[in-house]
């Protein structure tokens, strides 16, 4: 007996499940990547890979959604702690053109997100450099991206650092986000501050 092709509203029905489950996989377990969240969501309702998966928006509505609901006070508090460091780490290394983007920058960073920060430089060398001059112990991350010099991870103020570097002409370019045809938002740290003082912090 052939397959029933699922209907319009149970389509609709398993994008919103497999975007809740997603958003909690994120919030809970520190998920950082939208597309291993949505896939392991998927797995876990028993969705096949032939089902259309939710956009990345669609995610991020749910995991504010989710954080608004159970946490709210921690999840603020930790955003704020996130961009004050993150100011911090810009300032450190300011020769390099620092963006902050991910969860910190859009607000829905939970209790295990990273600081995410975009770094342009003639070389990553001069990046590696200007840590260990300033006593800054860090660990070089496997690149399998063509389009970056290299990712770095360090800690600071106890609070994880994730740190790739573009090749300095590349800073023009909008570096591409996981979500179809757009953009990964990024801003510079006069744009963090202004987060900050709206925030009223």
């Amino acid at each position: 007996m052939p397959r029933r092709k699922p209907t319009a509203s149970a389509s609709s029905h398993a994008r919103r499940a497999i975007a809740s489950a997603a958003a909690r996989l994120m919030a809970e377990h520190g998920i950082a990547d939208y597309g291993m969240a949505k896939r392991k969501a998927a797995r876990s309702l028993g969705v096949g890979e032939g089902e259309a998966l939710p956009t990345n928006e669609e995610i991020e509505a749910e995991l504010r959604a989710w954080q608004s609901l159970y946490q709210e006070d921690e999840q603020r508090e930790r955003v704020h702690d996130l961009r004050s460091t993150a100011l911090e780490v810009m300032e450190a290394l300011a020769d390099f053109r620092p963006y902050l983007t991910g969860g910190a920058l859009s607000g829905t960073a939970g209790r295990y997100s990273a600081i995410e920060l975009e770094l342009y430089a003639d070389s990553s060398k001069d990046v590696e450099i200007a840590l260990l001059s300033s006593g800054i112990s860090y660990e070089v991350l496997p690149n399998r991206r063509q389009d970056v010099d290299a990712q770095l991870s360090l800690e600071w103020n106890e609070l994880p650092v994730l740190i790739t570097v573009y090749p300095l002409t590349a800073e023009r370019q909008q570096p591409k986000g996981t979500g179809p045809g757009r953009g990964r938002p990024r801003a510079r740290a006069e744009a963090v501050e202004e987060l900050l003082r709206e925030a009223g912090e």
